[in-house]
């Protein structure tokens, strides 16, 4: 909170006693009279107390800290008092403390808290099949240019001597939890962007735990010690800047090796162009490779180069609505709250296989199992789907998503096929299917009505009739695991859905 720069003069004669005074004034805008001060007298000599100690710590503390209370030491000799001035109602900040964390390697640095044997190592977390994906890779595979969404088949030929993990998701959504824990222990104001990286508005925490620099050391003391993970940590007044700031204070590995990041770095107010002007235009939100491409093609590298232009000529390189947003972001501006708690536009899972798909039996059976996933996954959050979709990634590439409404909330697996089934008689298995993935949204706020007479052939039907049995189904999976119980496509083989969603291992094992 701001601390009032008003200057408040008032001769009060000295008093025959130690006591303070308190005397409310109006300070700041005059016609704002929410906003107050007082004015508490001590003599010059009044003896050492609690409360002399608490006031003069407050104005020391004030100057930091942006708090409710602030002052200074005012007065004369002649009246022989010290009037210290203190914010009693505070005005707001203009200036906000975010921080973004973001957890460094953070599928890899939770395999190596079981597996230390491979620190040092170049270790990646995904598919090692000619179809996989990474994940994650250590800052050991990344000296050799292995970064995440990249193919396996090139992470092996750009570090043959990688180590493929196989990943394990239902771990990372427990240590992310834990993580998450630490963040809500510093702040409410939580913003989660993924398992492993969030937004936190610590503005209203400094009071309590200090300057950011100081909120943001404890958190990676915490998460480091209590969770045994590294995570860094930026600090500024906007988001984007915030982003920006943890990716600098990262560790970082080339040719040379691995060396360790500043681990936090804090923007300062009024500092942002000082750091953003001289990064590649590529570092601003929203400058994909279709955009990126434009830029560089009228010579704009830097975030520099694209806040010279002016915003009717970016215009006419990238469109009026996306020229506005980088516009703004490049000259620093960026007023987007940090927002708590944020509820799942979707809930899904998806399969890649080793081998394609060639009949609709084979297609059903990764829908079922599929579908038993995503209806476990909302019945545990609590969230209640009217609407299931289909997505269907030909071997040719081709993706083809059918979706299916229906008038009552749906939370078992066997209504989520039903409600597919249409579009599963549609797959052209003959083209053979790369990836079978079932989703889950539009979420509804009643759960659904059981009756006798629902029809049993439709998917409300279907629903009254499984609802029992799935909360029964939860209750067995919370005592003995997810995998002792389920449909018997879900308990072949290895892995289950979702557990690995970044393709299939050289194995050929997608079951």
């Amino acid at each position: 909170m701001a601390r009032s720069t008003s200057t408040l003069t008032t001769l009060i004669p000295a008093a025959p006693t130690t006591a303070p005074m308190k005397i409310p004034m109006p300070s700041g805008v005059p016609q704002s009279p929410e906003h107050w001060m007082s004015i508490i007298e001590y003599p010059i000599d009044a003896p050492a107390s609690a409360q002399t100690r608490i006031a003069t710590k407050a104005i020391a503390r004030a100057s930091g800290e942006g708090i409710a209370e602030s002052g200074r030491f005012a007065g004369s000799r002649s009246d022989m008092r010290i009037s210290v001035v203190a914010i009693v109602k505070s005005v707001p900040t203009r200036h906000k403390a975010i921080c973004h964390v973001d957890m460094d390697m953070f599928y890899v640095a939770v395999e190596l808290r079981r597996r230390p044997d491979l620190r040092g190592k170049p270790v990646v977390v995904g598919g090692d099949g000619s179809r996989g994906v990474v994940a994650a890779a250590s800052y050991e595979a990344r000296r050799y240019g292995v970064f995440s969404a990249m193919s396996s088949a090139t992470a092996k030929r750009l570090c043959p001597q990688a180590i493929f993990l196989p990943g394990d998701m239902d771990l990372y959504q427990q240590v992310s939890e834990q993580v998450f824990d630490i963040f809500h222990d510093v702040t409410p104001l939580v913003e989660g962007l993924s398992l492993d990286e969030a937004f936190l508005d610590v503005t209203g925490s400094i009071r309590l735990f200090g300057e950011p620099e100081v909120i943001a050391d404890s958190i990676r003391s915490r998460v480091r010690t209590e969770v045994g993970l590294p995570c860094s940590i930026g600090i500024a007044p906007s988001k984007f800047i915030a982003k920006l700031a943890s990716k600098a204070a990262k560790p970082i590995a080339d040719r040379d090796g691995v060396r360790e990041g500043l681990g936090v770095l804090r923007i300062e107010p009024g500092k942002e162009l000082d750091f953003i002007l001289p990064l590649p235009v590529k570092a601003v939100w929203g400058v994909g490779p279709a955009t990126l491409e434009k830029l560089l093609g009228v010579g704009i590298h830097t975030v520099g180069d694209l806040a010279a232009v002016d915003l009717d000529v970016l215009e006419g390189i990238v469109g009026v609505a996306h020229a506005r947003h980088l516009h703004d972001l490049a000259h620093a501006r960026d007023d987007r709250d940090v927002i708590a708690e944020r509820e799942a536009k979707s809930i899904g899972n998806e399969e890649t296989f080793s081998v394609d798909l060639t009949t609709h039996d084979e297609v059903r059976a990764q829908v079922v199992r599929l579908a038993d996933n995503v209806a476990h996954r909302c019945r545990i959050a609590g969230q209640l789907p009217l609407t299931i979709t289909l997505k269907i990634k030909y071997a040719d590439f081709d993706v083809v998503t059918r979706s299916k409404t229906s008038q009552f909330a749906v939370t078992s697996a066997q209504a989520m096929v039903q409600l597919l089934e249409d579009a599963l008689a549609e797959v052209m298995v003959r083209r053979g299917v790369r990836l079978v993935g079932v989703s889950a949204r539009n979420f509804g706020e009643s759960s659904p009505q059981l009756s006798l007479f629902d029809d049993p052939d439709n998917a409300e039907g279907v629903e009254s009739a499984w609802a029992p049995t799935a909360e029964a189904i939860d209750e067995i999976r919370a005592r003995f695991g997810h995998s002792s119980i389920g449909p018997a496509s879900a308990l072949r083989g290895g892995r289950r859905p979702g557990s690995s969603p970044w393709g299939p291992n050289s194995t050929g094992n997608d079951s």
